[in-house]
Parts: C-alpha cells; structure tokens; sequence
C-alpha cells in the first residue's frame, strides 16, 4: 500500500506540471518512482558473473525460455510486487488531476438536466477520460514488466549500465508508441509533453524537430536514467560508481536538450512587412448558461457587431471570432443579424464562428468573410468532443447517455483533409477540441498554411480548461512554425509567436477586443516534413532490442 500512495503521490505530481499550474520542473523527476517500482530486482535475488561483472537475477526465475513460456512471461506475473496497481495508482493521480476540469459541465440545469443526472454525468465523463489514461500507463507498465521477466527468464544479461542504457530506449520507445497510438483515438489531450507548455520555450523548441514526442521521448529518458541511477545505490552489492555515472548522464542529456532548444528559441524571425497582417480578436463572452437563448442571442449579436465596428475604425486588415460567436446558420445571419450589414458598410473580412449545414445534419464553422459579405472559403470542425458533441458507438450507448448539447440536429464532423482560404492566403484552422491533435496542425502546413487561426467557446469548463487549452495551442506554434491568433468566447484569447512566445493575452470572462500584427509565414520544420519521425525510429529501436534478448 506503500509503494501505491508514492506512485499516486507522483502522479499528482506529473500534473502539477500542467498548466494552470505550470511547475514544468516537476515533470523530470515525476515518473522515477514508478519507473523504480517497475524496474526494481525482487528481493529474492541471485548474483550472477556475466563477462566478469556481477549482475542480479530472481533466482526462483531462472530456466531456459522457450515458446511455451511466452504467456506466462506477458501476463503471469503482472500482478507481482503489486506492479500494474502501481500504474493504476500513478494514473490516476496524473490524468485524474490533470483533467479534472471536465467536471466543470456540471451543473447542466440550464440544459433541463436536473442536478443531480448532471453531477452523475460530470462524474462519469472525468472516469471515462481518466480511465482512458491510466490504461496508457498500464500499458507501459505491462511492457516493462514482461520485459524484464524476459531478461531474467533467458538469462541474457549484459553488462548492468548497457542493460540500464537498453531498457531506458524501451521505456521511451514504448511510452512514445502508446502515445502516438492514443493520438490517433477520438479521446486525447493530456501527452506528457504539454507539461512543459507554455513556460519552458526553450524544450518547446524540441517540438519543430519531431513534434510532440519529442519531448515525452526526453521526459521519459531522464527519469528513466535517473530511475536506472537510483536503483544502484539500493541493490545488493551496491555499485555507486554505476549509478552516478547514469545520474550524470541524465543531468548531461537534459542540459544538452536544453541547449539545443536554447539554440532553437534564439533563431531570428526574419519577419518582413509585406507579409505582415494586422487582426483583430473579438472575446464575446456569452456565458454557456445564455448562449443559446434568446438572451444570450442578443448579446452576441450586439457584442460581435460593437466589436466588429471598433476594430474596423482601428484600420485592422481581418477580424476574427470565437467557435459558434453566433450560434445560428449563415443564411439567418444573412437575413436577420445586424452584423452582416456592418459587414458590408465596413468592408473589412471577417473570419466567423457560426454553424453550417451539412444535408440533414449541422457543422460547428469557420467562416471566411469578405469585405463584402461573401464567403470564400468555410472551415468545419474535424475533431468532435466524444459524449459532448457526438456519442461513440450511439446505437448503444444512446439509449444509456444523453446529449450533452442541447440542440436537437446531429453535429458533424468536417473533413480531414479540408483547406481554409482567405484573403490573405491559406489559414492553418482549428476549432476548439482540434488544437489536442499535433498531426491535424502539421497537414495544413505542410499543405501551405501560412499562419493559424483557433477559435474556441471553452465557456462550460473551469480556469484549468482554457489554460491547458492556451497549452496545448503554444506547442502547435512552434511545431509548425507559425504565427498564431487564438479567439476564445471566455478567453484566453491570445497571440502567439512561432517560438511560442504569448505576446498578448486576455483575461478570463471578460469582453475583450484585441488589434495586433501577425506574420504569414512559408517555413517547414522537421516535424512538417517528415512528420513523427521519432516515434518510428524508436520504435524500431525497441523491436531490435526485444527480437535480440529472445532470439539470444
């Protein structure tokens, strides 16, 4: 029970490193215990000689693997030493704290949700995605385990500080694998990357290199060395010698990451004039409780229409709003809304968060406006909120679990492979629960994207939702290199430089509206490149490593 609260305890810590919290520095050591509880030698140990060096073993392990041994290796023994309920527990503490602003949706009374079917469903939301995690975590933890089951069970063992060096490439190998897989879910946030986002620019910068896993790869590896260090000092015979020298080389691996992305944050913009665009951010505002009501209606309309006109008389070159600014279809924004008519007395374009039809279904849009209220180009969320916008597996689980949105059509998605244009050239978009996904970003550069534009509602969640959100955002910058303007209807609205740096910010839950000067840029990193190079590699890393101990 012991080693389950010093697991629980540092996965809490993991999240801390979070934004809102932003103690990134915790997330370099969060990981060493479990990595140790997971590694350690059973007490039960024997010392063997392997090339003159003494190495430890269980000695109630000792036989000769062979193809009938396979299950008990991966699954016999999981449960040993208490291992996977050690990752449960670290789980738990890390996403379970990390994400516990979705409890922010209750109450839904405003929804004719009673109180208490809101508290249920907030609850079972915050179980569901913490659950998604810990199993990330788990699965790791299952890896390790059955690889170091492996190692003593075949008796291939090398020299111990190779051995160290080996399972660490593992141990990132793995943790990236997993990671890149949950990417590719319909449920996803928390990498432990965005622990790093936004205060620590510098190992940001590792993220124009190979996207996000460039950084988990870096988090795991110190922890693991350190982890390796630590367990030299406790085993029998002890070997100090060993275990400093892995500590040095985790102290040297994090200084050099740092000094490479040091390098990188120090690199010149180089922005020139003529690609400079002067936008304006309009923060509406409209609380969740009002939005979809006639008063929340009327406020919108007034607020974005004082907003537009402002900004216009500030000479800005293009005007952009939250998700869902007006929540209604452009036709009726047409007829209806006195903003189309400021649209077309100022003649400044506008980017607008409203819905957008799809055959008997409707779209959460981005719509680009001209000066003269025509529409060029329209942009429709790709990546809906599981449970929120849309239920996975609905045949079933719709007869068990109720909307979360209020309106009575079906949201759909838009499509992946969609391009934004406006009159000032290819816009990188994203919509609220898109900025989660790194590869999303990547695409539209690679494809042209010149600067990027999101725009989220964030009104139905606590202060660490738009914080993370604001996180999450900083790391897409810098992957793809791009200037960024975030509209938020509660906030944060922010601007954000291509090495991450927050130029401006607005406050929560408040009207704001916000003139600056963005550059479209045409750069390619690595990552927009190649892509999540990273990953591959280390993951072929790990094959050969696992492939060598069996087949020795």
């Amino acid at each position: 029970m012991k080693k389950v609260i010093i697991a629980l305890v540092s996965g809490i810590v993991m999240a801390l490193a979070a934004a809102p919290s932003s103690a990134f520095y915790l997330a370099w050591i969060a990981l060493i215990p479990l990595w140790y509880f997971l590694v350690k030698v059973p007490s039960c140990h024997a010392e063997r000689n392997v090339s003159g060096v003494k190495h430890l073993a269980d000695s109630s392990l000792r036989y000769r693997f062979t193809q009938n041994d396979i299950f008990k290796t991966f699954i016999g023994g999981l449960f040993y030493k208490q291992k996977i309920p050690l990752a449960i527990a670290w789980g738990f503490g890390y996403y379970g704290l990390a994400l516990f602003w979705i409890t922010g949706i209750h109450p839904m009374t405003w929804m004719g949700v009673p109180w208490l079917a809101s508290l249920l469903i907030a609850i079972v939301c915050w179980l569901l995605i913490t659950l998604w995690g810990v199993t990330l975590v788990t699965l790791w933890a299952i890896g390790m385990t059955a690889y170091q089951r492996l190692n003593i069970r075949n008796n291939v063992l090398l020299l111990p500080i190779l051995e160290s060096a080996l399972r660490v490439l593992l141990g990132v190998a793995l943790w990236c694998s997993l990671e890149w897989i949950w990417s590719q879910s319909p449920l996803w946030w928390s990498s432990l990357a965005y622990t790093q986002s936004p205060d620590n620019l510098a190992i940001l910068q590792l993220g124009k290199i190979s996207g996000f896993s460039t950084i988990t790869a870096s988090i795991v590896a110190v922890n693991g060395l350190i982890a390796e260090g630590i367990l030299y000092f406790y085993q029998k015979p002890k070997n100090n010698v060993q275990g400093l020298v892995l500590i040095t080389a985790s102290l040297l691996l994090g200084l050099s990451l740092y000094t490479i992305g040091f390098f990188l944050y120090q690199i010149p913009l180089n922005d020139r004039n003529e690609q400079a665009i002067k936008i304006g951010l309009i923060q509406g505002n409209i609380p969740n409780e009002i939005k979809l009501y006639l008063e929340g209606w009327q406020k919108a309309i007034e607020g974005y229409t004082r907003g537009y006109q402002q900004l216009s008389q500030k000479n800005v070159d293009l005007i952009i709003t939250p998700e869902t600014a007006l929540p209604f279809f452009w036709n009726d924004i047409v007829k209806y809304n006195s903003l189309y008519p400021a649209i077309l007395d100022n003649n400044v374009p506008l980017i607008l968060g409203a819905f957008g039809e799809q055959e008997s279904s409707y779209t959460n849009s981005l719509f680009a406006v001209t000066g003269n209220g025509e529409i060029v180009s329209r942009y429709d969320k790709v990546k809906l909120v599981p449970l929120g916008e849309y239920i996975p597996f609905e045949s079933v689980l719709g007869k068990i679990i109720n909307r979360l949105s209020p309106l009575d059509a079906h949201l759909a998605a838009g499509n992946s492979q969609q391009i934004f244009n406006t009159s000032f050239g290819q816009v990188i978009a994203g919509i609220c629960y898109d900025s989660a996904f790194s590869e999303h970003f990547r695409r539209q550069t690679e494809e042209g994207g010149e600067f990027i534009i999101t725009a989220s509602n964030n009104a139905h969640y606590s202060a660490a939702m738009p914080a993370q959100h604001h996180a999450q955002d900083v790391m897409r910058a810098i992957e793809s290199d791009r200037w960024m303007a975030r509209a938020t209807n509660t906030g944060y609205s922010a601007i954000v430089n291509p090495h991450g740096k927050t130029l401006w910010i607005s406050d929560l839950n408040t009207y704001e509206i916000h003139a600056d000067t963005i550059y479209r840029r045409q750069t390619k990193t690595l990552y927009v490149q190649w892509g999540d190079w990273l990953t591959k590699i280390l993951l072929a890393i790990g094959i050969i490593i696992i492939v060598f101990k069996f087949y020795r």
